[in-house]
């Protein structure tokens, strides 16, 4: 079976990582072999990337400077483990990709980074490679945050440097992924604001109506 790559997108706290999880164990049930990852922190690099991108002062660096780390993790991450898996025929499902840079730098920050920019940085490190089906968790930011705060608090390492910026960064996010969903057909928008098991059968399917049926 030929490798295909998945991409959980949206704001902060819509759940992304255990529905990724909970879909990975029901591809495995069918007898697909996955590989789970995440964008900034999908290799060793990444994680040290991870660390300076999601820890500490909101204003440590610009909006610029972040969209070029996020770059550098994504070519690594997909020289270092995504195009391999895929080569061997393993599905691929990334907790983020580049349109959560699309959605954070331009959308979040009001445009401070031109979408020219992205595109062209999009172009450079990743080329013309896509990901197969990209669904998007769509939750209003005031659950999304409270519940992402939750989590945090119980964590030993506090990645909350996103969830500390104002409202209208989280409110023109939600906006950005939305607006992102209407230029392709691979992405599939889904309401977040119902329980795991519910937002679980959505998700499953979609993959199996895309993805898995002749």
């Amino acid at each position: 079976m030929k490798g295909r790559f998945i991409t959980l997108e949206g704001g902060e706290g819509t759940g992304k990582s255990t529905q990724i999880k909970l879909l990975a164990e029901w591809l495995n049930r069918c007898g697909v072999e996955t590989v789970l990852t995440k964008e900034p922190g999908g290799t060793p690099i990444g994680r040290e990337l991870r660390q300076m991108l999601c820890t500490g002062d909101k204003d440590k660096f610009d909006a610029v400077a972040e969209a070029l780390l996020y770059y550098a993790d994504r070519r690594i991450h997909m020289q270092q483990k995504v195009l391999p898996a895929l080569a061997d025929g393993q599905w691929v499902i990334s907790d983020r990709f580049a349109d959560s840079t699309m959605a954070y730098q331009y959308y979040g920050y009001n445009k401070r980074v031109p979408k020219q920019m992205l595109e062209q940085l999009y172009a450079m490190t990743v080329g013309e490679f896509y990901p197969d089906l990209t669904i998007i968790l769509d939750l209003d930011p005031r659950i999304g945050l409270e519940r992402s705060l939750q989590r945090n608090g119980a964590a030993e390492v506090k990645e909350t440097r996103h969830e500390s910026r104002g409202n209208e960064f989280h409110q023109n996010l939600r906006r950005g992924f939305l607006e992102i969903a209407q230029t392709s057909p691979r992405y599939v928008v889904v309401n977040a604001d119902q329980s795991i098991e519910q937002l679980h059968h959505d998700i499953v399917k979609i993959v199996e109506e895309r993805l898995l049926k002749p």
